[in-house]
Protein backbone atom coordinates (compact mmCIF):
# COMPACT_ATOMS: atom_id res chain seq x y z
CA UNK A 1 0.00 0.00 0.00
CA UNK A 2 2.67 2.41 0.83
CA UNK A 3 4.54 1.58 -2.08
CA UNK A 4 1.49 2.46 -4.22
CA UNK A 5 0.47 5.68 -2.65
CA UNK A 6 4.61 6.92 -3.04
CA UNK A 7 4.30 9.83 -5.99
CA UNK A 8 8.19 9.48 -5.80
CA UNK A 9 7.47 5.75 -7.85
CA UNK A 10 8.62 5.61 -11.17
CA UNK A 11 5.55 5.37 -12.19
CA UNK A 12 5.42 8.82 -11.96
CA UNK A 13 8.72 10.28 -13.68
CA UNK A 14 8.56 11.14 -17.21
CA UNK A 15 4.54 11.17 -17.94
CA UNK A 16 4.08 12.91 -21.47
CA UNK A 17 3.23 16.63 -21.21
CA UNK A 18 0.56 16.29 -24.78
CA UNK A 19 -0.78 13.07 -23.62
CA UNK A 20 -4.12 12.71 -26.18
CA UNK A 21 -7.21 14.51 -24.15
CA UNK A 22 -9.10 12.24 -24.89
CA UNK A 23 -7.29 9.89 -22.32
CA UNK A 24 -7.48 12.70 -19.66
CA UNK A 25 -11.61 12.98 -20.48
CA UNK A 26 -11.98 9.55 -20.32
CA UNK A 27 -10.57 8.72 -16.89
CA UNK A 28 -12.31 11.16 -15.59
CA UNK A 29 -15.66 10.32 -17.28
CA UNK A 30 -16.16 6.70 -16.16
CA UNK A 31 -16.87 5.11 -12.39
CA UNK A 32 -14.32 4.19 -10.89
CA UNK A 33 -14.23 0.37 -11.04
CA UNK A 34 -15.08 0.67 -14.67
CA UNK A 35 -12.36 2.85 -15.29
CA UNK A 36 -9.93 -0.03 -13.48
CA UNK A 37 -11.27 -2.81 -15.43
CA UNK A 38 -10.61 -0.88 -18.46
CA UNK A 39 -7.07 -0.97 -17.61
CA UNK A 40 -6.78 -4.09 -17.17
CA UNK A 41 -8.23 -5.01 -20.16
CA UNK A 42 -6.39 -2.68 -22.32
CA UNK A 43 -2.92 -3.28 -20.31
CA UNK A 44 -1.30 -5.37 -23.31
CA UNK A 45 -2.22 -2.45 -25.89
CA UNK A 46 -0.90 0.77 -23.98
CA UNK A 47 2.28 1.93 -24.33
CA UNK A 48 4.63 2.30 -21.04
CA UNK A 49 3.77 6.14 -21.04
CA UNK A 50 0.55 5.32 -21.01
CA UNK A 51 0.45 2.88 -18.60
CA UNK A 52 2.26 5.04 -16.25
CA UNK A 53 -0.15 8.45 -16.69
CA UNK A 54 -3.21 5.62 -15.93
CA UNK A 55 -1.48 4.67 -13.13
CA UNK A 56 -0.99 8.06 -11.96
CA UNK A 57 -4.31 9.13 -12.64
CA UNK A 58 -5.52 5.87 -10.92
CA UNK A 59 -3.60 6.94 -7.73
CA UNK A 60 -5.02 10.10 -7.50
CA UNK A 61 -8.95 9.16 -7.96
CA UNK A 62 -7.92 6.17 -5.43
CA UNK A 63 -6.93 8.89 -2.60
CA UNK A 64 -9.93 10.75 -3.38
CA UNK A 65 -11.96 8.13 -2.71
CA UNK A 66 -10.57 7.76 0.65
CA UNK A 67 -12.40 10.65 1.48
CA UNK A 68 -15.62 10.16 -0.26
CA UNK A 69 -18.69 8.37 1.66
CA UNK A 70 -19.19 5.33 2.92
CA UNK A 71 -20.97 3.79 -0.68
CA UNK A 72 -17.45 4.21 -1.86
CA UNK A 73 -15.93 1.79 0.09
CA UNK A 74 -16.27 -0.54 -2.54
CA UNK A 75 -14.66 1.08 -5.19
CA UNK A 76 -12.03 1.66 -3.38
CA UNK A 77 -11.79 -1.97 -2.18
CA UNK A 78 -10.98 -2.25 -6.12
CA UNK A 79 -8.70 0.07 -6.48
CA UNK A 80 -6.51 -1.28 -4.16
CA UNK A 81 -6.44 -4.78 -5.78
CA UNK A 82 -6.11 -3.54 -9.38
CA UNK A 83 -3.81 -1.05 -8.93
CA UNK A 84 -1.35 -3.41 -6.94
CA UNK A 85 -1.97 -5.84 -9.94
CA UNK A 86 -1.14 -3.40 -12.45
CA UNK A 87 2.34 -2.11 -10.77
CA UNK A 88 3.06 -5.65 -10.04
CA UNK A 89 2.43 -6.81 -13.93
CA UNK A 90 4.48 -3.40 -14.97
CA UNK A 91 7.61 -4.50 -13.15
CA UNK A 92 7.74 -7.60 -14.21
CA UNK A 93 7.41 -6.60 -18.03
CA UNK A 94 10.55 -3.78 -17.20
CA UNK A 95 12.55 -6.65 -15.85
CA UNK A 96 12.50 -9.18 -18.84
CA UNK A 97 13.08 -6.13 -21.09
CA UNK A 98 16.30 -4.46 -22.68
CA UNK A 99 17.09 -1.50 -20.97
CA UNK A 100 16.52 1.75 -23.04
CA UNK A 101 18.63 4.21 -21.52
CA UNK A 102 21.46 3.22 -23.24
CA UNK A 103 23.75 5.96 -21.68
CA UNK A 104 24.06 3.85 -18.64
CA UNK A 105 26.48 1.14 -20.56
CA UNK A 106 28.58 1.31 -23.80
CA UNK A 107 30.73 -1.08 -26.10
CA UNK A 108 33.90 0.47 -25.73
CA UNK A 109 36.52 -1.53 -25.18
CA UNK A 110 38.91 -0.65 -21.80
CA UNK A 111 35.34 1.88 -21.12
CA UNK A 112 34.10 1.11 -17.08
CA UNK A 113 30.61 0.98 -18.73
CA UNK A 114 31.27 -1.45 -21.73
CA UNK A 115 30.60 -5.41 -21.52
CA UNK A 116 32.74 -7.03 -19.37
CA UNK A 117 31.99 -4.27 -16.64
CA UNK A 118 27.73 -4.82 -16.99
CA UNK A 119 27.50 -7.10 -14.39
CA UNK A 120 28.87 -4.88 -12.26
CA UNK A 121 27.19 -1.35 -13.15
CA UNK A 122 23.76 -2.77 -11.28
CA UNK A 123 23.03 -5.52 -9.09
CA UNK A 124 19.81 -6.04 -11.53
CA UNK A 125 22.43 -6.53 -14.32
CA UNK A 126 24.55 -9.34 -12.70
CA UNK A 127 23.34 -11.78 -15.02
CA UNK A 128 25.62 -10.23 -17.81
CA UNK A 129 28.87 -11.53 -15.49
CA UNK A 130 27.56 -14.41 -13.92
CA UNK A 131 24.95 -15.78 -15.87
CA UNK A 132 25.57 -19.34 -17.37
CA UNK A 133 22.93 -19.18 -20.37
CA UNK A 134 24.62 -15.74 -22.47
CA UNK A 135 24.10 -14.56 -25.67
CA UNK A 136 25.53 -14.24 -28.73
CA UNK A 137 27.25 -17.43 -29.29
CA UNK A 138 29.06 -19.03 -31.66
CA UNK A 139 26.80 -21.30 -33.95
CA UNK A 140 29.36 -23.83 -35.23
CA UNK A 141 28.41 -27.28 -36.89
CA UNK A 142 29.84 -29.20 -34.74
CA UNK A 143 27.43 -28.10 -31.68
CA UNK A 144 24.24 -28.66 -34.08
CA UNK A 145 22.33 -31.29 -33.15
CA UNK A 146 19.94 -32.51 -35.68
CA UNK A 147 16.43 -33.82 -34.21
CA UNK A 148 13.74 -34.68 -36.58
CA UNK A 149 10.96 -33.19 -36.07
CA UNK A 150 12.03 -31.24 -33.02
CA UNK A 151 10.01 -28.39 -33.51
CA UNK A 152 8.52 -25.50 -35.90
CA UNK A 153 8.37 -21.72 -36.19
CA UNK A 154 5.20 -20.81 -37.58
CA UNK A 155 5.28 -16.31 -38.37
CA UNK A 156 1.96 -14.79 -38.38
CA UNK A 157 2.64 -11.18 -38.75
CA UNK A 158 0.18 -8.34 -40.01
CA UNK A 159 0.61 -4.31 -40.63
CA UNK A 160 0.43 -1.76 -37.81
CA UNK A 161 1.53 1.73 -36.67
CA UNK A 162 5.12 2.19 -35.66
CA UNK A 163 8.25 4.44 -34.81
CA UNK A 164 11.02 3.88 -35.34
CA UNK A 165 13.90 4.95 -32.71
CA UNK A 166 17.42 5.64 -31.96
CA UNK A 167 18.57 4.61 -28.70
CA UNK A 168 22.04 5.68 -28.63
CA UNK A 169 23.59 2.50 -29.48
CA UNK A 170 21.43 1.06 -32.12
CA UNK A 171 17.95 1.92 -34.04
CA UNK A 172 14.84 0.09 -33.09
CA UNK A 173 11.32 0.01 -34.67
CA UNK A 174 8.57 -0.32 -32.35
CA UNK A 175 5.31 -1.98 -32.99
CA UNK A 176 2.71 0.29 -31.11
CA UNK A 177 -0.62 -2.10 -31.41
CA UNK A 178 -0.87 -5.89 -32.12
CA UNK A 179 1.35 -6.95 -35.66
CA UNK A 180 1.27 -10.73 -34.94
CA UNK A 181 2.91 -12.86 -33.58
CA UNK A 182 5.16 -15.97 -33.83
CA UNK A 183 4.66 -19.52 -32.75
CA UNK A 184 7.26 -21.58 -31.02
CA UNK A 185 6.35 -25.57 -30.43
CA UNK A 186 2.73 -23.81 -30.20
CA UNK A 187 3.46 -21.24 -28.00
CA UNK A 188 2.59 -17.69 -29.07
CA UNK A 189 5.05 -14.93 -28.48
CA UNK A 190 3.87 -11.19 -29.61
CA UNK A 191 5.87 -9.15 -32.00
CA UNK A 192 7.30 -5.97 -29.87
CA UNK A 193 10.32 -4.77 -31.77
CA UNK A 194 12.81 -4.72 -34.08
CA UNK A 195 16.72 -3.61 -33.94
CA UNK A 196 19.78 -3.92 -36.03
CA UNK A 197 23.57 -4.74 -34.30
CA UNK A 198 26.61 -4.41 -36.95
CA UNK A 199 28.53 -6.49 -37.09
CA UNK A 200 26.97 -9.71 -36.15
CA UNK A 201 26.78 -10.71 -32.86
CA UNK A 202 26.61 -13.98 -33.26
CA UNK A 203 28.78 -15.82 -35.56
CA UNK A 204 28.70 -19.60 -37.57
CA UNK A 205 31.88 -21.26 -37.43
CA UNK A 206 34.04 -18.39 -36.11
CA UNK A 207 32.73 -16.12 -38.67
CA UNK A 208 30.79 -12.86 -37.61
CA UNK A 209 28.96 -11.44 -40.69
CA UNK A 210 28.12 -7.61 -41.70
CA UNK A 211 24.78 -6.93 -39.57
CA UNK A 212 21.88 -9.06 -37.46
CA UNK A 213 18.47 -8.31 -37.22
CA UNK A 214 16.72 -8.96 -33.68
CA UNK A 215 13.13 -9.43 -34.05
CA UNK A 216 11.99 -9.47 -30.03
CA UNK A 217 8.77 -11.52 -29.01
CA UNK A 218 7.22 -11.43 -25.84
CA UNK A 219 4.29 -14.04 -24.13
CA UNK A 220 1.75 -12.75 -22.19
CA UNK A 221 0.83 -16.25 -21.26
CA UNK A 222 1.80 -16.46 -17.23
CA UNK A 223 2.19 -20.22 -17.42
CA UNK A 224 5.13 -20.60 -19.73
CA UNK A 225 8.65 -20.09 -18.00
CA UNK A 226 10.93 -18.78 -21.01
CA UNK A 227 8.64 -14.93 -22.07
CA UNK A 228 10.58 -13.67 -24.55
CA UNK A 229 11.97 -15.09 -27.96
CA UNK A 230 14.50 -13.36 -30.54
CA UNK A 231 14.05 -14.18 -34.31
CA UNK A 232 17.54 -13.34 -35.68
CA UNK A 233 18.47 -12.79 -39.35
CA UNK A 234 22.49 -12.39 -40.37
CA UNK A 235 23.76 -10.15 -43.61
CA UNK A 236 26.72 -10.11 -45.63
CA UNK A 237 27.45 -6.81 -48.06
CA UNK A 238 25.61 -7.12 -51.16
CA UNK A 239 22.32 -5.69 -52.50
CA UNK A 240 20.72 -3.03 -50.36
CA UNK A 241 18.26 -4.63 -47.88
CA UNK A 242 14.77 -3.46 -48.85
CA UNK A 243 13.09 -3.61 -45.45
CA UNK A 244 15.64 -0.98 -43.82
CA UNK A 245 15.96 0.77 -47.40
CA UNK A 246 12.35 2.20 -46.50
CA UNK A 247 13.53 4.07 -43.38
CA UNK A 248 16.78 5.55 -45.07
CA UNK A 249 15.39 9.23 -44.39
CA UNK A 250 14.65 9.00 -40.85
CA UNK A 251 17.54 7.48 -40.07
CA UNK A 252 19.76 10.25 -41.29
CA UNK A 253 17.41 13.16 -39.45
CA UNK A 254 18.64 10.84 -36.36
CA UNK A 255 22.17 11.04 -36.98
CA UNK A 256 23.75 11.24 -33.50
CA UNK A 257 20.51 12.56 -31.46
CA UNK A 258 18.33 11.15 -29.82
CA UNK A 259 14.61 10.53 -31.67
CA UNK A 260 11.53 8.82 -31.89
CA UNK A 261 9.35 9.60 -35.07
CA UNK A 262 6.40 7.96 -36.54
CA UNK A 263 6.49 5.98 -39.20
CA UNK A 264 3.10 5.28 -39.98
CA UNK A 265 1.87 1.31 -40.93
CA UNK A 266 4.75 -1.20 -41.37
CA UNK A 267 4.26 -4.82 -42.08
CA UNK A 268 6.62 -7.27 -40.49
CA UNK A 269 6.18 -9.37 -42.78
CA UNK A 270 8.11 -7.32 -45.25
CA UNK A 271 10.84 -8.31 -43.12
CA UNK A 272 12.64 -11.41 -45.39
CA UNK A 273 14.49 -14.41 -44.01
CA UNK A 274 17.12 -16.16 -45.69
CA UNK A 275 15.52 -19.64 -45.30
CA UNK A 276 13.23 -22.28 -43.71
CA UNK A 277 16.19 -23.51 -41.32
CA UNK A 278 17.10 -22.17 -37.95
CA UNK A 279 19.40 -22.15 -35.32
CA UNK A 280 17.99 -22.67 -31.90
CA UNK A 281 18.94 -22.53 -28.98
CA UNK A 282 18.08 -21.04 -24.77
CA UNK A 283 20.34 -17.85 -24.18
CA UNK A 284 20.14 -14.39 -22.72
CA UNK A 285 19.34 -10.57 -24.15
CA UNK A 286 22.60 -9.58 -25.79
CA UNK A 287 22.31 -6.00 -24.15
CA UNK A 288 21.70 -5.41 -20.00
CA UNK A 289 19.97 -6.58 -18.14
CA UNK A 290 21.17 -10.10 -20.23
CA UNK A 291 18.57 -11.99 -18.61
CA UNK A 292 18.47 -15.30 -19.18
CA UNK A 293 15.69 -17.77 -20.59
CA UNK A 294 15.49 -15.96 -23.85
CA UNK A 295 14.73 -18.70 -26.83
CA UNK A 296 16.64 -17.82 -30.04
CA UNK A 297 16.16 -18.51 -33.63
CA UNK A 298 18.48 -17.61 -35.83
CA UNK A 299 18.28 -18.22 -39.37
CA UNK A 300 20.87 -20.37 -41.18
CA UNK A 301 20.79 -18.63 -44.77
CA UNK A 302 22.41 -15.47 -45.15
CA UNK A 303 21.15 -12.36 -46.87
CA UNK A 304 22.40 -9.51 -48.06
CA UNK A 305 22.63 -5.67 -46.67
CA UNK A 306 24.62 -2.86 -48.82
CA UNK A 307 27.36 -0.99 -47.37
CA UNK A 308 25.60 2.39 -47.43
CA UNK A 309 23.45 0.69 -44.83
CA UNK A 310 25.25 -0.52 -42.44
CA UNK A 311 27.55 3.07 -42.39
CA UNK A 312 24.29 4.99 -41.98
CA UNK A 313 23.27 2.37 -38.40
CA UNK A 314 26.47 2.81 -37.33
CA UNK A 315 26.87 7.01 -37.81
CA UNK A 316 22.92 7.10 -36.55
CA UNK A 317 23.82 6.61 -33.31
CA UNK A 318 25.88 8.32 -30.76
CA UNK A 319 27.89 6.10 -28.73
CA UNK A 320 31.19 6.69 -30.36
CA UNK A 321 31.91 3.30 -30.64
CA UNK A 322 32.86 1.21 -33.68
CA UNK A 323 30.26 -1.59 -33.14
CA UNK A 324 27.23 -2.30 -31.32
CA UNK A 325 28.27 -6.32 -30.70
CA UNK A 326 28.57 -7.78 -27.15
CA UNK A 327 31.46 -10.29 -27.44
CA UNK A 328 30.77 -14.52 -27.79
CA UNK A 329 29.79 -15.51 -24.26
CA UNK A 330 30.76 -19.23 -23.50
CA UNK A 331 28.63 -22.44 -24.91
CA UNK A 332 27.87 -24.01 -21.01
CA UNK A 333 26.89 -27.37 -22.64
CA UNK A 334 23.94 -25.60 -24.19
CA UNK A 335 22.12 -27.88 -27.39
CA UNK A 336 21.90 -25.70 -30.23
CA UNK A 337 19.32 -27.45 -32.33
CA UNK A 338 17.65 -26.99 -36.29
CA UNK A 339 13.72 -25.62 -35.93
CA UNK A 340 11.80 -25.21 -39.49
CA UNK A 341 9.68 -22.49 -40.01
CA UNK A 342 6.19 -21.82 -41.95
CA UNK A 343 3.99 -19.11 -42.59
CA UNK A 344 0.76 -18.50 -40.96
CA UNK A 345 -0.65 -19.55 -37.65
Amino acid sequence: MFLLLDFHSPLHQNLPRNFPLLSVSLSLSLSLDVYTLYIVHNLREFTEFQLRFHCFVLQIRFLDSVFAPEAMKIETTLIVFFSLLLFSLHLSSISAQEVEDESEFDYREGSEKGPRHWGKIKKEWEACNNGVLQSPIDLSSERVKIVPKFGDLKRSYKPCNATIKNRGHDISVYWVGKAGSIKVNGVVYDLQQAHWHSPSEHSINGRRYDMELHMVHQSSNPNVKNKIAVVGQLYTIGEPEPFLAQFSKQISSMIDREHEVGIGEIDPADIKFGGKKYYKYLGSLTVPPCTEGVIWAINKKIRTVSHEQVQLLREAVHDYADRNVRPLQRLNNREVNILSTSRGS
